[in-house]
């Protein structure tokens, strides 16, 4: 596993953010054991009570379930997993529209161009 960190944002809120996109695009799958807290942070080279911080905050945003002497699990609710999603959406739609607007383009350029990059197949979309 591995996160290019940045210094803008705190690293557990990264590792946070890292496990969502990887459940959201299903390399991580409903039900699947994840790392460990301290094999997260010897893979990733990072405190322990910061990876101890995401697990904590994951857990009580639902995305992962801990029992007793079992790995930890991304969770099966598919309610929870929706919401993922949803959310990760309105975050990008907003991180675009606030671009957009920052250099003026008109609302209909900007849907025109997404229809356009939309339209073409997976591989066409890094253009």
């Amino acid at each position: 596993m591995k996160i290019k960190f940045n210094n803008r944002d705190p690293v557990y809120v990264q590792v946070i953010r890292h496990f969502k996109n990887q459940i959201a695009k299903g390399f991580l799958e409903p039900g699947q054991a994840i790392p460990s807290r301290r094999e997260l942070a010897n893979q990733l080279k990072i405190n322990p009570n910061t990876a101890q911080r995401a697990f904590k905050e994951m857990e009580e945003e639902g995305l992962i379930k801990t029992e007793r002497n079992q790995p930890s699990r991304v969770t099966s609710d598919e309610n929870i997993l929706q919401d993922l999603r949803d959310e990760l959406i309105i975050q990008a739609v907003n991180e675009f529209v606030h671009s957009v607007k920052s250099i003026n383009v008109p609302l209909d350029d900007a849907l025109n161009l997404v229809k356009q990059k939309y339209g073409k197949e997976k591989g066409d979309l890094d253009d």
